[in-house]
């Protein structure tokens, strides 16, 4: 990951030409970092652990049958810039994510902000860690609560409750865009609680993985573990403790009453 960001990603930081940066959907770009990024992890990965398929965010863009390869036995999933659309505009934050998963549940993750170089990483049962010292989450302490809420991809009725039913009850932040960034932030007493619509694999499952293990909770809206092969599935909370986890699921439930 460090060689990724030091080949592919940091010489283009802020230097980015403009055909370097291409649409890929509304509000959704990709740069011959991405690229360039995720070839070198694929090769990188491949070697570690040939046994193991391999979920690129840039390859299955591009043929989305390789998503099926998300429920097998081992899989690799692969965020070559997570925050491009930061990175593209020339500010952080942005990073690189990579999750192991086994039969869809995710067994290992690493996350690791290409600018500042803090590495957290996290593996099933062993804890969560970041520049190799092990942590636990821990809340802002905060009155209200600090909530960090993504109403991009909802539809207008949806984001309206939240506003009104939701939102109220939350001193509110910026998202960062960035999963990288975000999930440390549920850890390290920043963002006590976020609400995430879109749920792809290579935004979530090293975050997910790395805020449960640190003592926080990461779960579907339901309460439900999250899992990298339901990519058809939309809406997850993340949170600091189990108990804000707990708060902001029951207004979200609420919700649909």
């Amino acid at each position: 990951m460090r060689d990724a960001a030091r080949r592919a990603i940091m010489p283009r930081y802020q230097s980015l030409a403009d055909h370097e940066v291409t649409s890929k959907a509304a509000d959704d770009v990709v740069t011959v970092a991405d690229h360039e990024s995720e070839a070198i992890l694929e090769d990188r990965l491949s070697k570690l652990l040939p046994e193991a398929v391999i979920v690129g965010e840039e390859a299955a863009h591009e043929d989305p049958a390789i998503l099926d390869r998300l429920g097998k036995e081992l899989c690799w999933i692969i965020d070559p810039l997570d925050g491009t659309n930061n990175f593209a505009r020339g500010k952080p934050p942005f990073g690189v994510l990579v999750a192991l998963a086994e039969n869809g549940e995710t067994i290992g993750g690493w996350i690791l902000d290409c600018l500042t170089g803090r590495f957290c990483h996290a593996g099933k049962g062993m804890g969560a860690y970041i520049d190799g010292k092990r942590i636990s989450a821990r809340p802002s302490s905060k009155e209200p609560p600090i909530a960090a809420i993504s109403l991009i991809f909802l539809d207008d009725e949806k984001r309206e409750k939240i506003k009104t039913h939701v939102a109220p009850h939350y001193s509110l932040t910026d998202i960062p865009r960035c999963a990288a960034e975000q999930y440390p932030r549920l850890a390290l007493g920043e963002n006590d609680v976020s609400i995430f619509e879109r749920t792809l694999a290579w935004d979530h499952a090293a975050g997910a993985l790395f805020l449960n293990e640190a003592g926080g909770k990461a779960a579907r809206m339901d309460g439900s573990p999250y899992r990298v092969d339901e990519h058809d599935r939309t809406g997850m909370i993340g949170a600091a403790t189990p108990e804000l986890w707990d708060d902001i699921a029951e207004r979200m439930a609420q919700l649909s009453t």
